[in-house]
Formats: C-alpha cells, structure tokens, sequence
C-alpha cells in the first residue's frame, strides 16, 4: 500500500474519518483529554494529527504543540482547526523516517501506528522513546478491529511501545485499547500530595 497516496486520497473528503460528527471520536478525545495525568504540559507532539481537531483540545492542556501528518490535504484541513491557536506548530513528515530533533514530556500517537508495519512499529518504538522527556508520558490509541489496510494491529503496536517504559494506565473497550507510558511511575495522587 502507498501509504501517502492513501491519505491524499482519503482527505480530498471533507473530514473523511468523521472526527467531527462521531460520537466514537468525541468519546475518544475526551478520554485522551481525561487521562492525561497533568493538567498542563510544556513541549508536545501528536504524531498523525490528521485533521487537527484532537489538536485543537490537547493545544488547550500545552504550552507548545507540535503536530505532523503525512498528509498535505489533512495539513490543510489541520491549519483550519489550530490557525487560531499560537501555540500550535504543524509540519509535514513520514514517520518514522522523518523525526523532530526535540525532546517531548507529552506524546501523543492516535490511530496510527497501525498503518506500519511491524519492523516500522519497532522503529517508532524506539525513536518514541528517544524523543521522551525524563518525565515525559508517551499515549497511543487505536481501534482493534483488523481492517483492510491495517498492516499491524493495535495490540503489536502497543506491545512495542511500552517496552522498557512503566505503564502510566491502560483503557479498553470493545472497540479502542488507549495506553499511556512513562519513564518513572506516575500517580497523580503523589504529584498532589494526596500520599
């Protein structure tokens, strides 16, 4: 599969996966949004921003937030969603061949990983962690259903992602599997003081 033909293709619709009317992506942003164990993050990356309206949210919760996608179409359709927000940097790249030089203390990887295959998941794997801050907490998120183009499924990705990490939490429902990662344990109840 021609992976970037794939999503040129995809995104000549308007909001072709339905991040804006589906009850399933509204859901799993605001999961995403509710795990995040800090309320506030300094430097972040979401990996696959697609059409930026996860973007738009995390963009609230960061100081800085780099977005990439391998789609110039969705790129597009992201600038609209974030053109308002200045803390929001979008940039174009194939990971992970393409990989930012900077040190991330939230990344975000949703509805991605799946897409490469094995030998690529273990090479994001590793880079992921390379580009984690000391404190820094890596998220995935992926639907766990085989589909046509999928050519990893959620669980191998997931797998290679946490390897040699401490797992921060893990949701699953029938449909998605979202897991957070970090170098040290994290508690929210220890950062407040609550033990």
């Amino acid at each position: 599969m021609n992976t970037r033909a794939y999503f040129e293709q995809i995104y000549q619709q308007p909001d072709p996966f339905q991040y804006r009317n589906r009850w399933y992506e509204a859901r799993k942003r605001a999961l995403t949004l509710a795990c995040l164990p800090r309320p506030r993050y300094g430097n972040a990356w979401e990996l696959g921003c697609s059409n930026g309206v996860l973007s738009a949210e995390l963009a609230t919760r960061c100081d800085a937030l780099l977005a990439t996608d391998l789609s110039e179409a969705a790129l597009a359709d992201a600038a609209r969603s974030t053109g308002h927000l200045g803390n929001v940097r979008l940039e174009q790249a194939r990971h992970p061949e393409q990989w930012p030089a900077e040190r991330f203390d939230l990344i975000v990887v949703s509805e991605v990983g799946y897409y490469l295959a094995p030998q690529d998941v273990v090479a994001m794997a590793a880079k992921l962690r390379g580009s984690l801050a000391d404190d820094g907490l890596l998220l995935a998120c992926h639907w766990v259903h085989p589909f046509e183009e999928a050519l990893s499924s959620a669980q191998q990705v997931h797998r290679a992602f946490g390897r040699g990490l401490d797992e921060a939490f893990c949701y699953q429902d029938a449909d998605l599997l979202m897991q957070a990662w970090s170098r040290e344990p994290t508690s929210v109840a220890r950062w407040e003081g609550l033990r």
